[in-house]
């Protein structure tokens, strides 16, 4: 026992690595100037005070949240203001909006048709950008089908993710590479280059063909997500769009950067599209995540609550907003705003599924309405008044919007948000209403456990 004994620091060892684990915790939060929310913060100085072996090393693999932005955000616009989202979207320095004419695809089977529609319109290149590949029917048949476009002497990029790429066979994109096509994975998770904390993952859906056409939306490339395999026979129900214009460039150009980042080369130059339809509505490109100099996707939703005047309609498969966005969606229904939340009553994270009743508990009581899905829902859509509606990758929750490198398209054009708003709420009709129980005192330890520390990795 003595010599076990031994190997325990003494008080003035223990109070030194202490003191050094705050002393990377300030240096570093404070050199990169990172805001971070109280309750994180909390976290990690609390577990450097208690557990400093073990918290430091993990502090120093995932505690970085943002990457050094690619640019800075533009100086002030001197030209007439126009819609105050695309104003905020354009002080992030990012693109402004361009007319288009979206096709929405709430089936699989009409999502899948539109995605080999994109894939054989390409007549130069075709670029992927996905967080799942399906070892499906549907996985092999997108392989198969760039890797015929590869011969076919199209340049075919696939960028995955490092956690989707876990799963998959050694073999899965042979045939693509074997014609030509090119595969990067986006921060491997046993990968020994330096590419940032292995906890912000690229959850960015993309397709884009020759820079001018681009497939998006919420849906990965597998088969649950539309028209089901043998694993999920009962397709999840999910959202995607199609379109063509200057939103599929600033698409191309994120993609750029993403593979760049990975593959080490110079971003090449994407010259502006001539053929954006002039009928169009506009909408705008939205990438949100730790290469942006801001959290883009929470401003733009936090700001648009506090303007809404009738109603906030959203769908999300994971619902863990941070304080700043429950208090918004809170005080907008506060306000008399009608905002409802259509949400899966079981979704396929069951840890989301338990952490999620304490915002729920407390937006239910300022009148906010939660419809509790039969099904799984993997769409991502919020619509705000007849102003906007969003579409795309991110969940509302925090890894999605504080954490993942997220994909989503806005759009201002009144068909388009009369058009989402109506499958949302149709889609949240069939859900009954959320009934909130106030918890047992174990179970509200537990969720505030896992909210301080689970969901900030």
């Amino acid at each position: 026992m003595d010599d076990w004994l031994d190997w325990l620091p003494s008080p003035s060892q223990h109070f030194l690595v202490v003191a050094v684990g705050l002393l990377v915790y300030v240096l570093t939060t404070r050199s990169r100037r990172e805001q971070r929310a109280p309750a994180t913060a909390i976290a990690w100085v609390m577990g450097m005070l208690l557990m400093p072996y073990v918290t430091v090393p993990v502090y120093l693999l995932f505690g970085q949240r943002k990457l050094r932005p690619s640019a800075p955000p533009r100086p002030p616009r001197t030209r007439p203001a126009g819609h105050w989202a695309a104003e905020l979207i354009e002080s992030f320095g990012l693109p402004p909006p361009g007319r288009c004419t979206p096709r929405f695809h709430a089936d699989g089977a009409a999502a899948r048709d539109a995605l080999w529609q994109v894939i054989d319109a390409a007549h130069t290149r075709l670029d992927i950008c996905t967080f799942i590949i399906g070892d499906d029917a549907l996985g092999r048949a997108v392989v198969a089908r760039l890797a015929e476009r590869a011969k076919d002497g199209v340049r075919v990029r696939v960028l995955l993710d490092g956690f989707g790429a876990l799963t998959l066979p050694s073999h899965h994109f042979d045939a693509l590479c074997a014609a030509g096509g090119q595969v990067a994975v986006f921060r491997p998770f046993f990968g020994l280059r330096r590419s940032g904390p292995r906890n912000l993952r690229n959850h960015r859906k993309l397709v884009i063909a020759d820079d001018t056409l681009l497939w998006s939306g919420g849906r990965n490339l597998a088969g649950e997500y539309f028209t089901g395999n043998d694993a999920y026979p009962v397709p999840w129900r999910d959202l995607s769009f199609d379109l063509a214009g200057s939103v599929a460039e600033a698409a191309a150009r994120q993609f750029e950067h993403d593979w760049c980042s990975v593959r080490d080369g110079m971003a090449r130059t994407i010259a502006p599209t001539h053929d954006t339809p002039d009928d169009g509505s506009l909408a705008q490109f939205l990438p949100s995540g730790p290469d942006q100099t801001e959290d883009t996707a929470h401003a733009l939703l936090i700001d648009a609550c506090f303007r809404a005047e009738h109603r906030v309609l959203a769908i999300t498969p994971y619902f863990v907003p941070d304080d700043g966005l429950r208090n918004a969606l809170r005080l907008a229904a506060r306000r008399g705003v009608q905002v409802t939340i259509a949400i899966p009553s079981r979704s396929n994270h069951r840890l989301t599924d338990f952490v999620r009743a304490r915002a729920m508990r407390d937006l239910a009581g300022a009148g906010v309405s939660f419809r509790m899905l039969p099904f799984m829902a993997h769409a991502k859509a919020v619509v705000v008044d007849e102003e906007l509606a969003m579409a795309g990758s991110i969940n509302l929750d925090l890894r999605s919007l504080l954490l993942n490198h997220e994909a989503a398209a806005v759009f201002y054009g009144r068909e388009s948000i009369d058009w989402l708003a109506q499958w949302i709420e149709t889609t949240a009709s069939a859900g009954e209403p959320y009934r909130a129980r106030r918890p047992g005192l174990w179970r509200d330890l537990a969720e505030g456990l896992l909210l301080t520390i689970a969901f900030q990795l």
